[in-house]
Parts: C-alpha cells; sequence; structure tokens
C-alpha cells in the first residue's frame, strides 16, 4: 500500500485548496485516515480524521474551515481546505489505516504536500 498526498501550493489568504490523498494498493480495506500538518520548527499535529463509517474529528484551529472526506471508489481521501490563513502554512501529511489481505492492520505515511498561505 502506498500513499501519494497532492494539491499543495502557494494561495492567497481567504483562499481555498483541497488535498489529495491516493491510497494505492491491492487487498487492502480501509480503516481510517488522518491529516496531519507540520509547521517549521514545530511539531506534526492531527487535523482532522476520517474513519471507516466516515465519522470525522477536527483539530479546534481548523474546525468550520477544513473538511475531510473520501471517495471510496477512487481510494481516495481529501481534505478541502477554505478560508486559509498564514498560520495554515505547514507541510501537510496524509496518514491511514487499513487491513492488509492477511487480516494485518497496518499504517502507512504519506511523503507530505507543502501549502503556503500568504497575508
Amino acid at each position: 500500500v502506498q500513499l501519494q498526498a497532492s494539491g499543495g501550493g502557494l494561495m492567497q489568504a481567504g483562499g481555498s485548496l483541497r488535498l489529495s490523498c491516493a491510497v494505492s494498493g491491492s487487498g487492502f480495506s480501509f480503516n481510517f485516515a488522518y491529516w496531519y500538518r507540520q509547521a517549521s520548527g514545530k511539531q506534526r499535529d492531527m487535523i482532522a480524521l476520517i474513519t471507516s463509517d466516515n465519522t470525522t474529528t477536527y483539530a479546534d484551529s481548523v474546525k468550520g474551515r477544513f473538511t475531510i472526506s473520501r471517495d471510496i471508489a477512487k481510494n481516495t481521501v481529501y481534505l478541502q481546505m477554505n478560508s486559509l490563513k498564514p498560520e495554515d502554512t505547514a507541510v501537510y501529511y496524509c496518514h491511514a489505516g487499513v487491513t492488509d489481505s492477511s487480516q494485518i492492520p497496518k499504517s502507512y505515511w504519506g511523503q507530505g504536500t507543502l501549502v503556503t498561505v500568504s497575508s
């Protein structure tokens, strides 16, 4: 299983971006996916979670502005980011948990995608 994150870029404050995390592989079932972010010099923080029953959880810092979702057919998890602020500038990572064909739970990280929000 591999995760490929994309969609980052440069955006002005108040704008929107949508990040994608494509989960590739075979013989697995989806358990959960997180989006984390890590600003320069800071720790990596969880900002959004979606579970297999589409329950979502958000960090207070993004609640009401960001939306996590998934497309089952495309094995892709999205993070819609609206009303972006300069403090949203960070490298964004997806982290997904699956159960593989041997019924073993495993988790994986994507490579990160940089989001820069200018004021």
